[in-house]
């Protein structure tokens, strides 16, 4: 296989760069740790004030760089305008502790590659730099992001104004026995996740996986395989990789139980081929939400021909919805996503993206079993 980027055309390069327009990198501080982040860049002048930020909360394996279609489609609507943030989890992207050495280094030592380390980053983000002049911010988690971003409404609903979850994960965190998930690990765990990580870091692995993620084969590309390599090719990959096996879940409520005590609204967003997060648990999360003594209002939006990441396999339908969702914070209740239509639907360059909204979604009985 001829994977190198070098190995791309121009054109794919230069559709790169012009996705990339727009938004800026920039580094912050986490207890000691660099932190990778990214913000799309408005004209002060267009930048609404008093606007409520944005936040994109990333997979497992990726970083920031997985959010840039989607960052790219709302900087081009002009009913957005507002701060839009994307971050790299610690131990994920380009987000690592100073002179990694596999877990031995000073900066290392003690560190616990956890869903509630990354909580507290996203709290402590959101604090610092984020909210710095604002008051609550709007949540947009893909898969495991999703799950985070649920922890957070539920710790800090002071800071929290919606939640959108785009086929969020709603179980986080193996806890595997004999070992806390705490820096450096012992031999056996060590040989695990060092071995285990090899293999799915390989670039075939890579390409197998997301064509297992995807509805459409060709949303993906070399682009994106040598960037989710690249964020293992640093000194520390493998001893965060054996952290995250061994590490504890956020919290010892059930993610569903987690979600009926929110205090925000929620829109579900889920791609309906996706073979892990399945229409079934969507439909169980809104369930969950479904209240009718709640004064909040939840909405579920059904893509079709998309998999377990519609912010990159379908980001102009999730930029319409989203949009939708955020610019209309005080009217939910009677909020349409389709003008009066049933349906939407999109064109990608890699396919047709249709989007619909249920309440009760058929669900197969195999679904429903497994």
């Amino acid at each position: 296989l001829c994977l190198s980027i070098e190995s791309l055309s121009s054109n794919t390069n230069n559709d790169l760069s012009k996705i990339n327009s727009g938004i800026e990198a920039k580094k912050w501080d986490f207890r000691g740790h660099s932190i990778n982040y990214e913000i799309v860049k408005w004209d002060e002048e267009n930048e609404r004030e008093n606007s409520s930020p944005i936040l994109l909360l990333n997979g497992f394996g990726v970083g920031s760089f997985h959010q840039h279609r989607l960052m790219s489609e709302m900087k081009n609507n002009h009913d957005v305008q507002r701060p839009i943030y994307a971050m790299d989890y610690l131990g994920q992207g380009k987000s690592w502790p100073i002179d990694c050495d596999d877990g031995k280094s000073p900066n290392e030592i003690g560190l616990l590659y956890s869903a509630d380390t990354w909580v507290d980053q996203i709290i402590q983000f959101l604090e610092e730099i984020v909210l710095s002049k604002k008051k609550k911010v709007h949540l947009v988690g893909n898969s495991v992001g999703g799950h985070l971003a649920v922890v957070v409404a539920s710790k800090r609903p002071d800071l929290v104004e919606s939640i959108c979850l785009l086929n969020a994960t709603p179980v986080w965190g193996l806890n595997l026995p004999f070992w806390s998930g705490k820096l450096p690990a012992p031999s056996i765990p060590k040989f695990i996740g060092r071995t285990l990580f090899d293999r799915i870091r390989d670039l075939r692995t890579i390409e197998t996986y997301l064509s297992a993620a995807y509805s459409n084969r060709e949303a993906f590309d070399t682009v994106l395989m040598n960037q989710i390599r690249s964020c293992t090719e640093g000194k520390g990959g493998h001893a965060a990789f054996a952290s995250i096996l061994w590490s504890p879940p956020a919290t010892k409520e059930n993610f569903y139980q987690l979600l009926s005590q929110l205090e925000c609204d929620v829109l579900l967003l889920f791609g309906q081929n996706d073979p892990w997060c399945k229409p079934v648990l969507a439909q169980k999360m809104f369930d969950s939400m479904i209240s009718k003594t709640s004064r909040h209002h939840h909405r579920y939006l059904q893509l079709f021909n998309v998999g377990h990441c519609p912010n990159h396999e379908a980001p102009k339908a999730v930029a319409k919805a989203l949009t939708t969702w955020i610019s209309n914070e005080k009217n939910r209740s009677k909020l349409s996503f389709f003008d009066g239509k049933k349906e939407e639907t999109f064109i990608e360059e890699w396919g047709e993206i249709s989007m619909r909204e249920d309440e009760n979604v058929e669900i197969n009985f195999l679904d429903r079993v497994t």
